[in-house]
């Protein structure tokens, strides 16, 4: 008995110490562009038959009555963290090159190796040769080239890329496509604010900005983390509670096998 309280007790503030490490990292990301909350799952571990009148059961010809048993959980044990997509506020930045999507869709973007991650990163630049890419170098699909005559750059909340060449004519360069998937919380997450697919997520689907079930581009916004801090430090607490209650009872458990040992000296 002593034995199993003390390795419930044990995991319960193994799972604390995840729980707060995983609300840190929240409160760490407040400020990075498109950064989604995580939060952490827990399942309760297998449960034991005790038996209701334990000073019966080692005596003879006493069988315990099943609808005497008491199941008894022993623990506690993480599952899972789930990422939180819900929107983030749109910060006006005034580049040209910075994009936010309002509402559900990633942007789609080629490593070099040919492989395709998913985003809500708006923040593109321009490569070396005038190619749209994000932050660390992966390419915006399906690709836009800037010419070197451009003088301004302009993207509609439905996806077209055009730009102004220095004659005022408008040229447009293609179409961005987002991507949706049946489970974005099953997204693989790479760091760098990039996803991959995964068997959780499904396949991805592509489709345009602002049709239907897509959402909208803003250019010259970025979309904020959706971290609500106030609700972070409230996490917090709640998990440091849990975390000292469960030290208690290892304390308590300690205190009654104290007791024990003493009454059979």
């Amino acid at each position: 008995m002593p034995n199993r309280a003390l390795r419930t007790a044990a995991s319960g503030m193994y799972a604390q110490e995840l729980n707060v490490s995983v609300i840190s990292n929240n409160i760490a990301n407040v400020n990075t562009t498109s950064f989604k909350k995580n939060r952490a799952e827990f399942q309760d571990l297998m449960y034991q038959a005790v038996a209701a009148n334990p000073q019966n059961q080692d005596l003879p010809g006493i069988v315990e009555n099943p609808a005497d048993e008491i199941q008894v959980g022993v623990g506690v044990k993480p599952s899972s963290t789930q990422k939180i997509f819900s929107q983030g506020d749109l910060k006006q930045t005034g580049h040209n090159l910075d994009l936010a999507i309002y509402g559900d869709g990633f942007f789609q973007l080629r490593t070099p190796d040919g492989k395709f991650v998913y985003s809500r990163d708006g923040s593109f630049k321009l490569s070396q040769d005038g190619t749209i890419v994000s932050s660390n170098g992966n390419v915006l699909e399906p690709g836009f080239v800037i010419p070197n005559d451009a003088v301004d750059l302009m993207v509609s909340s439905d996806g077209v890329v055009s730009i102004k060449d220095t004659s005022n004519n408008i040229v447009e360069l293609g179409s961005i496509e987002l991507a949706k998937f049946v489970n974005p919380g099953g997204l693989e997450a790479l760091g760098n604010n990039q996803y991959a697919e995964s068997e959780s997520s499904g396949v991805p689907f592509l489709g345009a900005p602002a049709s239907e079930g897509f959402g909208e581009l803003q250019q010259g916004y970025l979309e904020a983390s959706n971290v609500d801090i106030v609700e972070e430090m409230v996490n917090m607490i709640s998990a440091q509670r849990a975390y000292e209650i469960n030290s208690k009872a290892v304390k308590t458990v300690e205190d009654m096998m104290s007791i024990t040992n003493n009454l059979k000296r």
